[in-house]
Formats: C-alpha cells, sequence, structure tokens
C-alpha cells in the first residue's frame, strides 16, 4: 500500500497548541520593553485624532487586589481600541499618594510624630513607603499587559504636582468658594479627622436606645404651665427624651420640643413625666406602664425656657422650641448636644447654646468632673452610661436597635458627627451645585443611570470639608490674619511665591516657611494652617494640576474618559466634576464609565474573613494574564464580576477555542506569499466569499461593540464566529480542498487568501483584550508587516470587500438546512455503529420542484458540502408518488444509504474511480491538473 501523505498539503505552524502563557508572556514583556514598545505606538501616531483615558490615581497603599486588575485591564481595553480606531491614545498611569492609610503604616514602625522635628522625619518615611509601594505595583499593573508611560507616572506626591495642587486650591479660594467655619462634620476615630460625605458610607449598627428622664429645676413652674392643683405630694416632674447615642449626653445642653405639639403630664407612682400626647401609648408600652393617669395638658410653646437638670452631668439645661422635633419616635421631647449632630448645632447658634466637646480626636471622653467616665471610649459606655442613670433613677427603659448609621470608608467603623473648625467649598457659593448637576448632565454616562445616582449625591451633599488633621498631606496654605482668621488679602500673591519654594522642595517647605522672608512687614498678620487637605482634594484636582500643565492639546477642554468603580460616584468622579467646574466652569471629561465590584462565584464580597480573595497574581502565575484579561472582557463589568478557579476555567477554554481557530488558519498559510498568492475575490470560490462576507459583517459587529465599550459582546461573536462560522461549518467544508488540490492551484490559494483575511481581521478582533497572544499570532501571519501589531488600525480591506456571489442568501439558507438535516441523520448511523465516517455516505434528497431548480447547479460540488462521498438530487413530485410522502407539508425526503464506492487513501472520498488506491481526482491534484472548483 502506498503512503500519500507526502503528496497532501498538510497544516504546519510553528505556532503552539499549548500557549504556555506564564512564560511566553514574561518574554514578550521584555522584548516590548527592550524595545519602547510605548515610545514606537506615540511615533506611529503622531498626528492623528486624540483620544485620553485620564486615569484615576489607585492609592499607593498594599499589593494590587483583583478590583486594580479589572480597573487597568479596562481601562487597557479601550485604550487598545482606540488605537486600533484610528486615534493616538497615550496613557498616562498614576498614583494617590498621601493620606492616613499609608500614615497608619509608618505609625505602626515609628509610632506617632509629637514635635515638628519629628513630623518632618515622619513626613520622610512616609515618602518612601509610598515609592516603594508605587514600585511594587507598577510592576503587577505592567505584568497584566498595560502599557502606558511607566517612566513618567504621575504621583501626587511630585514636588512639582504638590506645589500644583496648592495652586489650584488658590484658584479656588480666589473664587470665593472656601471658608472656615464650625459645622458638624463626620469624624472618625481611627483616622483621627474629619471625614467628607464621600468617605462615609452607611451600614447598619447596633445601638443602646434609652428613655431617660431630667427633673424640674423648679416643680412649681411646671405645675402652673400644666395648671396641676393638689398635686403637693408629688415626689419630681421630669421630661422623657429619647436616644440611641447616650454618650452625647455628656455634652446636653438643652431639650427641644415642638411649639405646637400638644405635650401632657401623666402620673407614674409619685412622679409626673412630661412626653407628646399623641406618642403617650407608645412610650407607655415602652416603659412597660400599665396604668396611666393624664391629669394636664399643655402646648410646647408654653414649656419654652422651663429649666430641667441632666441627670448624668447636674447641669440645668432650658428647654427651648425647635421645628425639627417629629412625632415619628421617642417621647417628643429631643436633647440637644451641640457639638455632636447636624440639627443641635444648628439650633444651638440660633439660641446661643454652648458648643460643648470634650472627646479626644481618638474619641475618649476628657471629662475631669466626671471620673467614672473619663478616659472610656464613647464607642463602649453605654452600659457604663445605662448604670449610671438606673442608678439616679433616670433611666425608664433600654433596649437595643438596629438601624443604618454612618460608618468611616476606610476602616468600616462607626463615626459621629462633630462640630469643629474646618475648611470648607461653599457647593452655593455662585450656584456651584447647580452648575456641577448642570455639567453631569452633558457627560455621556455608562451605564446611564450613573448620571442619576451622582446627580442624587450632589443634590444632598452639604459643603464640602476639605480639611484634615494629619501630618502627610497637601497643607492647607492659606495665609490668614492672627485676629479674625479672615483670609488674607494677598494670599494669591503669597501662595504664588510658596509654590515656586514647593516645587524645589516639596509641602515639607510649607511647614519650614520662613516667614520673615517671605513676608517682610506683614508677618505679624500671618497664622500658619497646620491642618491639610482632603485626599479626594490632591486626586480630584489632578485635571487641573497634572493634564491642563502636561497636555497643551487640553487647554480647557474636557479629556475623552474617566473609568473607576462605583464607588467613585461618591469620591473620584464627584471631586473632579466639583472642582473642574469651580475652576473652567464645565466637566472635566467627556464620558464616565463606572464598573461594578468583584464578588466570589455565590456573590460574597472578598474579605480575608470569608476566605474568598482570589488573587490577580496568582491567576497570572497559574494561567497566564491573557486568561485574567479575557476573564475581565468576559463580564458584564455594569453589574458584581464573579470569580472563582471553576470560573476562570471557563476563560481558559474560550481561550482555547479562539487559539485552537488561528492555530488552524496558521497552518493552513505556511505556504502563502500575499505578495503573490493573493486571489481577486471575484475569482474566488462562492464559500470563501462567504466566509469574506461573514468576516465583514462580524468585523463591523465587533468594532459596534468595542464602541459601545461591550467587551461581553466582543468575546461572544468573536466566539460565535471561532466555533460555529468556522469551527463547525467553513473550516470543516474546506479542508478537503486545502489538503488535497493541488499547492498552487487556484481553489486553494482561494481558500489561503480567505484565511490569510481571516488572519488580519481575527488578530485585530482580539488584540485589546488579548495583547500577548495577539502580538505572538503577529509574528507568524504570512506577508511583509511592521513590527508589533499595537501600531496597526483595523484591517479595513475586509471591509472594502464586495463580490457577487451565485450563491444568493435564500440558497445558503436551503444548504444549511438540508446540512443540519444531513448531519443528524448520519450522527444517528454513527451511534448505531452502520458507518464511521461521514465520507461512507451517499445522500439522496428529494426536493420540491422549486427547490431542487434552486440548487441543481451546485450538484457536482454539493458532496463537498455536505462532507460526504455522493449526493443525488431529485425531483419530488416525480419519484415519490406514494400518499404517506405525498401528505408531508415540507415536501422533502432524505435517504442515508452506504456508499457502493471504494475509498480513496488519499482523500478518503468513496468513489468507483480508483486507480491505484487512489481517486481519479486525487490523481490529477497530484499531477498538477488541478480539478475545477467553483463553489466549495
Amino acid at each position: 500500500m502506498n503512503d500519500y501523505k507526502n503528496t497532501l498539503n498538510l497544516p504546519n505552524t510553528k505556532f503552539k497548541m499549548r500557549a504556555n502563557l506564564v512564560k511566553l508572556e514574561q518574554e514578550i514583556l521584555t522584548l516590548w520593553y527592550q524595545n519602547n514598545l510605548y515610545n514606537k505606538i506615540r511615533e506611529s501616531k503622531k498626528g492623528k485624532k486624540k483620544f485620553f483615558l485620564h486615569d484615576g490615581p489607585p492609592y499607593a497603599n498594599g499589593n494590587i487586589h483583583i478590583g486594580h486588575a479589572v480597573n487597568k485591564i479596562l481601562k487597557d481595553i479601550i485604550i487598545k481600541y482606540q488605537s486600533l480606531s484610528g486615534y493616538d491614545a497615550p496613557y498616562l498611569p498614576g498614583w494617590d499618594c498621601h493620606g492616613l492609610p499609608i500614615e497608619l503604616q509608618v505609625e505602626k514602625k515609628i509610632g506617632t510624630p509629637t514635635d515638628l522635628a519629628s513630623a518632618k522625619i515622619f513626613r520622610k518615611k512616609c515618602r518612601s513607603y509610598a515609592l516603594k509601594q508605587i514600585k511594587k505595583q507598577k510592576k503587577d499593573f505592567i505584568r497584566i499587559g498595560v502599557l502606558g508611560d511607566w517612566k513618567n507616572a504621575y504621583i501626587t506626591m511630585n514636588f512639582e504636582t504638590e506645589a500644583n495642587i496648592i495652586r489650584t486650591l488658590n484658584k479656588i479660594i480666589k473664587k470665593k468658594y472656601v471658608y472656615q467655619g464650625i459645622k458638624p462634620v463626620h469624624w472618625c476615630i481611627n483616622c483621627k479627622s474629619a471625614l467628607a460625605e464621600t468617605e462615609v458610607s452607611y451600614s447598619t449598627k447596633e445601638s443602646l436606645a434609652m428613655d431617660v428622664a431630667f427633673s424640674a429645676f423648679c416643680m412649681s413652674s411646671v405645675k402652673k404651665i400644666f395648671k396641676l392643683k393638689n398635686s403637693h405630694n408629688l415626689s419630681d416632674i421630669k421630661i422623657l427624651i429619647w436616644t440611641t447615642t447616650p454618650w452625647t449626653l455628656v455634652a446636653n445642653r438643652a431639650i427641644a420640643v415642638h411649639e405646637n405639639y400638644e405635650y401632657v403630664a401623666i402620673k407614674v407612682n409619685q412622679e409626673l413625666l412630661i412626653i407628646a400626647d399623641l406618642l403617650v401609648k407608645s412610650v407607655t408600652k415602652r416603659l412597660k406602664i400599665n396604668k396611666i393617669e393624664i391629669i394636664g395638658k399643655t402646648l410646647g410653646k408654653e414649656l419654652n425656657n422651663l429649666i430641667f437638670t441632666n441627670p448624668l452631668t447636674n447641669v440645668n439645661v432650658p428647654i427651648i422650641i425647635s421645628k425639627h422635633v417629629t412625632l415619628d419616635l421617642g417621647s417628643g421631647a429631643v436633647h440637644i448636644a451641640p457639638a455632636y449632630g447636624e440639627d443641635d448645632y444648628k439650633i444651638s447658634k440660633k439660641h446661643n447654646l454652648e458648643i460643648y466637646d470634650p472627646i479626644s480626636l481618638d474619641g475618649n471622653y476628657l471629662l475631669n468632673n466626671l471620673p467614672s467616665l473619663d478616659g472610656l471610649n464613647i464607642f463602649t459606655v453605654d452600659k457604663k452610661i445605662n448604670n449610671l442613670l438606673k442608678n439616679k433613677n433616670a433611666l425608664y427603659s433600654s433596649d437595643n436597635i438596629q438601624h443604618s448609621y454612618p460608618h468611616c470608608w476606610r476602616h468600616k467603623i462607626p463615626t459621629f458627627f462633630r462640630a469643629t473648625k474646618q475648611w470648607f467649598i461653599n457647593m452655593n457659593h455662585n450656584q456651584l451645585r447647580q452648575k456641577v448637576i448642570a455639567e453631569i448632565k452633558k457627560i455621556s454616562w455608562v451605564p446611564y443611570y450613573g448620571m442619576e445616582q451622582i446627580t442624587n449625591l450632589v443634590l444632598n451633599r452639604p459643603d464640602w470639608c476639605i480639611s484634615r488633621q494629619r501630618i502627610w498631606g497637601i497643607p492647607i496654605s492659606i495665609f490668614v490674619n492672627k485676629d479674625n482668621e479672615s483670609i488674607h488679602p494677598k494670599n494669591f500673591e503669597l501662595i504664588e511665591k510658596v509654590s515656586k519654594k514647593i516645587k524645589i522642595h516639596g509641602i515639607q517647605a510649607w511647614w519650614d516657611l520662613n516667614k520673615n522672608e517671605l513676608l517682610g512687614n506683614e508677618k505679624n498678620v500671618y497664622k500658619q494652617i497646620t491642618d491639610t487637605l482632603d485626599v479626594w482634594f490632591d486626586s480630584g484636582s489632578t485635571y487641573d494640576s497634572i493634564l491642563r500643565k502636561k497636555w497643551l492639546f487640553l487647554k480647557n477642554n474636557p479629556v475623552d474618559m474617566y473609568l473607576e468603580g462605583s464607588d467613585q460616584y461618591r469620591g473620584w468622579f464627584m471631586s473632579s466634576i466639583v472642582l473642574s467646574t469651580a475652576i473652567t466652569g464645565h466637566r472635566p471629561c467627556k464620558t464616565i464609565l463606572a464598573h461594578g465590584f468583584v464578588v466570589d462565584s455565590k456573590g460574597r464580597k472578598m474579605s480575608k474573613s470569608a476566605g474568598n480573595i482570589v488573587s490577580p497574581n496568582s491567576i497570572i502565575e497559574k494561567f497566564g494574564a491573557d486568561i485574567l484579561r479575557l476573564w475581565v472582557a468576559s463580564n458584564d463589568y455594569k453589574s458584581d464580576m464573579h470569580i472563582s478557579e471553576e470560573i476562570i476555567q471557563r476563560s481558559v477554554d474560550i481561550y482555547r477555542r479562539i487559539r485552537n481557530t488561528i492555530r488552524f488558519l496558521l497552518s493552513n498559510t505556511n505556504d502563502f506569499n500575499p505578495n503573490e498568492d493573493l486571489i481577486a475575490i471575484n475569482d474566488m470560490l462562492s464559500i470563501d466569499q462567504w466566509a469574506l462576507m461573514k468576516t465583514k459583517k462580524k468585523q463591523k459587529e465587533i468594532i459596534f461593540s468595542y464602541k459601545k465599550y461591550h467587551f461581553y459582546e466582543v468575546i461572544k461573536k468573536i466566539i460565535e464566529f471561532c466555533s460555529t462560522d468556522m469551527g463547525s461549518f467553513y473550516l470543516d467544508i474546506v479542508k478537503d480542498r486545502q489538503y488535497t488540490n493541488f499547492k498552487t492551484s487556484l481553489s486553494r490559494r482561494s481558500c489561503q487568501t480567505t484565511l490569510y483575511y481571516i488572519l488580519e481581521s481575527i488578530v485585530r478582533w482580539i488584540m485589546p483584550i488579548l495583547p500577548f497572544t495577539a502580538h505572538e499570532v503577529w509574528q507568524y501571519i504570512p506577508g511583509n508587516r511592521s513590527k508589533y501589531i499595537f501600531t496597526e488600525e483595523w484591517y479595513n480591506k475586509i471591509l472594502e470587500i464586495k463580490c457577487n456571489n451565485r450563491i444568493t442568501k435564500i440558497i445558503w439558507n436551503i444548504l444549511n438546512n438540508l446540512r443540519a438535516k444531513i448531519n443528524k441523520m448520519i450522527e444517528y448511523k454513527r451511534k448505531e455503529k452502520k458507518i464511521h465516517s461521514s465520507l461512507e455516505v451517499k445522500v439522496i434528497i428529494y426536493l420540491d420542484e422549486s427547490i431542487l431548480n434552486k440548487i441543481i447547479f451546485l450538484k457536482k460540488e454539493l458532496h463537498f458540502f455536505f462532507l460526504v462521498s455522493e449526493v443525488v438530487l431529485k425531483n419530488y413530485c416525480d419519484e415519490l408518488k406514494n400518499s404517506d410522502i405525498a401528505s408531508e407539508n415540507k415536501r422533502l425526503k432524505i435517504y442515508i444509504e452506504k456508499s457502493e464506492g471504494q475509498k480513496c487513501l488519499r482523500c478518503w472520498h468513496y468513489t468507483n474511480l480508483i486507480e491505484k488506491d487512489i481517486c481519479e481526482r486525487c490523481t490529477n491534484n497530484i499531477a498538477g491538473n488541478s480539478e475545477i472548483r467553483n463553489f466549495f
């Protein structure tokens, strides 16, 4: 028996079936950075229209987590897509470097600074720590395949950037948005600092709710108002307040009632309790009082200025009138602690109440007059206060309740309202709030409902508290008068002088400021501010402090895109839009894309306690960065993204399908030279023309999905193309022609031309998502080409293809329906073990005459389409007259028979035209007398 293997055009390529991405990617990365790939891309895009995605700076603290990877990969996909679309799309990565998390890490090592000298050392240690974190994170981001200007990445602690942030602050001050005031702000005992609204989240907290009674200072005054007679035997008269923050009782300075509510005096044993009339039922139920006797009524306004004694501190406090009192909960009387609540503070200003704040920065009482509470933390004293009140017969109920409560975004611990002197950006000055909302509406939001979310946040947010009581941060560089602390008239000019020094020496120049040198005769009016800026100001101002300084093309124009996690609606998105609107009058960007969070396969958040943390580095070390990128792209990022090893394995399977398809294309174009062997479109076989038109259509769909930033649709369309259009259809059909036809025949070159065009298209489709694989593929595609795919654009030749295919869409539908039925019947025969291969089959098809006439011209080549050895077409009416067949609606009958011919040992088709073990067709192909194919 002769071996005809050497006469076949068998596939051959050095492109491996197994990618070994972990090793391969490292080699490719080395090549990219040795050859300055990023700079080469910039050179190739000179003069193109710009697309700029501004990198929201990640915080320079700790290893990158899976959320970091999602964020950076999405950005990189978009930039690579825009580059393919003909834009010059530079990427400037950045880091946020100041603030509390870095301070805490340094405090663990060297403790808290106690003087100016140690504060200077502390800042140096913070800077050193941040640099180490940046170096580590940069390495990880590069490993993911993110191409960017890493050598010139912006970091907010660069001296020049620190100076520019201060200049940005000065612009805001000059426009009179900044003021200093005492207002209640969220305070975190771990941060030991004020927080902005953006740093606060709400979650459920268990609190001890209490009904506490304040005794009347003058019982006769109360009796007179309630018109009480024959009440000589009363031991006490009390007003009842209900609170969920018992720790604030030490700072109580008044009790508020509503002027128009009716209040009653109810007798309980030998005491009178004053509560709101409409709350009698709920209060007595809470106090477990079965029998009540109402012995007097009066309106709230009549109680004004009555004095009652705080049972915890023995401080006498007045009753005041306030409309903020409601009848939703409690007793109708509200205790007022001016330093610890928004409403309390407003009321205290109106009534000139003392703003008493006996709490340290870390939340401990400073109470010399109450030694039993002195030094205790406010969040641990509920039981202690409970017992103290009980001992004084002032506690009437106590019960644990669950309620929504503000928590520090960083530390996940409860915050509390605290009235302190802080610096604020006035959201209502010059109609800033309305202008911000107007600019939000001009931004294109992905997803679209992001606009509503951030609009509601802006509508409801208070003034922005921009000051922090920290050491490692941009100083609030403002010159104020010593006497009244108003902003100095020459502040703008003075700060510009300071900024020049900071540009050279960094923020330490502010703390080392030589007042004599700078202020001259005005030094006596100067006071140095010791607060630092909210880090959201640092990062939010980068549009002004970084981009408008570095990128001249921006001028006052918004950049193209911001892209961050959905938590940044209240964070970076918010601060950026507010600052840009205040400074330039317009939005900082044209589009904002927000992605969801990563959760495990059960939908749980990643946490150490749950043991479900998936590290991006662990995925890369096991599977490769392209697999991680493929998982990111396969998710609809608008909602939470699920991850587990099983889910990652699905991405491995998808990758394998794409790679195997590309490998087939490469292995069958190994002897193809596009400069010499390309076949004109109108000279190509019909099925090749069909494949090119399918590729053209798919490319349009894929580009449209990229344009919408629907990357999961891109993956879906690529898989459909590889699995359905190519794998189970076109590539199966062309194998016979590709392997058995004469090497340089028109029909084979037609197929190779098609495969070449598909290769040029698909390598670009995958490039933004699978850059390492695309780079590898690019090296094997035949023909002269640029060194890197990353300097290329979409393969527009595929979009220019036009052809007059003799096989119309109607005929393709007929053929595909027949093929599906035939394949099903062949599979059934195979399961019965009556045949082993479809090439053993002869197919007889009885068709309606109208259908038969449409496809009869394909008769000689149909067996190549159906992957069988013989196809016989017959007229349904002429050949089948019996009634059972005639009654069929579709007027179609298919018979599968085993072929009667012999098997050709070269092409494996069965035929009667066998000579020396091979068929006549193969004999001619070997000799160079290639068979004529028109269709398949």
